[in-house]
């Protein structure tokens, strides 16, 4: 990890911050229905902290190799417009974005916990994961969140960059004043 000097550096530079799913936007956990349907819990805190970010002018994207209803459903109330679900090859939907976006590597941020998000880790400007990530991933983040996923990892993750970005303060005016 680096020191929060660097990291705020990075964060800095962030115009994309991308989400994977199962372990950062929930708990990890999947739960099932009486007829198999499968379900999934994302925290609120979370989903304010991306409308936030996005107030304040940064794209946000999710990468997930599960692919599923619940997230799309998700991604569509917080107004994600850039969802990739389903496939172990995460790295092919992040070049994929760039050339949509004309954003280099160093202008985006990920959040991830399992080594399927290594390859995106490794390459983009700021690097983060979760408490309960694997080992090898937080290895390679730049930042580790105190907040667990689907605990609010998301929400501090973007309040991390709002600050870095001098944003803070003017998106939570509204709500604040």
């Amino acid at each position: 990890m680096d020191s929060v000097a660097d990291n705020l550096a990075r964060a800095a530079k962030v115009k994309l911050m991308i989400f994977d799913v199962d372990g950062v936007l929930t708990d990890g956990s999947l739960h099932f229905g009486p007829d198999g349907e499968m379900m999934k819990t994302f925290n609120v805190y979370d989903g304010l902290g991306i409308k936030l970010l996005q107030e304040s002018g940064v794209q946000t994207a999710i990468i997930s190799a599960r692919r599923s209803p619940i997230t799309a459903r998700r991604a569509q109330d917080l107004g994600i417009t850039h969802v990739h679900q389903g496939g172990h090859d995460k790295l092919t939907p992040f070049r994929e974005l760039l050339a949509l976006t004309g954003l280099t590597e160093e202008q985006c941020g990920y959040i991830g916990d399992d080594v399927i998000d290594a390859p995106i880790l490794r390459r983009v400007g700021f690097a983060v994961s979760v408490p309960g990530g694997r080992p090898e991933v937080q290895g390679l983040a730049h930042h580790v969140t105190q907040a667990g996923g689907g605990r609010g990892a998301v929400r501090e993750i973007c309040e991390f960059l709002l600050r870095a970005q001098d944003n803070y303060a003017r998106v939570m005016a509204p709500f604040l004043e």
